[in-house]
């Protein structure tokens, strides 16, 4: 199975029409998939909580809009995510990818992974982890729960779940 192209797929399915991204290693081929979809507008992002407030607009301008950016801005987000994306009740299926995770070969990440699930708790988002290559096929019901409840949704992806990076 192609994970990258089950994502969009699954984007696509549940009539996504606008996706915002951040550039990530991990998601390259994500983020390639959803460039080449005529289904979907594609508007790359240079900050995450930049990419908030075009999914935000989308939203308002009646688009069902999703992001794709790293773990490691979480922090840059939470206001944009409290006083824009929670207040209005936006839904906003979030993909992120979780940086210092098992797998990480940069150490640096690793500090903002300790933080990252803690934050999503503490804002009340629901997140899910995909670990395993097999936790994909959770996506689509993932997403239609994004949007009966109007929320966002964090879906961490880590290295495992990638594949690693040529580690193995």
């Amino acid at each position: 199975m192609n994970i990258d192209k089950k994502i969009v797929d699954d984007l696509v399915a549940n009539d996504v029409s606008f996706v915002t991204t951040v550039p990530c290693k991990q998601l390259a081929g994500v983020i390639d998939e959803v460039e080449n979809r005529d289904e979907i507008f594609h508007i790359p992002s240079n900050k995450e909580d930049e990419g908030m407030g075009l999914c935000a607009g989308a939203f308002m301008g009646g688009k069902r809009p999703a992001i794709i950016m790293q773990n490691t801005a979480i922090g840059v987000t939470i206001n944009t995510l409290a006083t824009l994306t929670q207040y209005y009740r936006m839904p906003l299926p979030m993909i992120i990818s979780y940086r210092g995770e098992l797998r990480e070969p940069v150490a640096c990440q690793v500090e903002m992974a300790v933080h990252t699930k803690a934050l999503l708790a503490q804002m009340n988002i629901p997140t899910y982890h995909f670990h395993w290559q097999k936790d994909v096929e959770e996506f689509d019901n993932i997403l239609k729960y994004t949007f009966m409840c109007n929320k966002p949704v964090a879906i961490l992806t880590d290295a495992n779940f990638w594949g690693g990076y040529g580690d193995q």
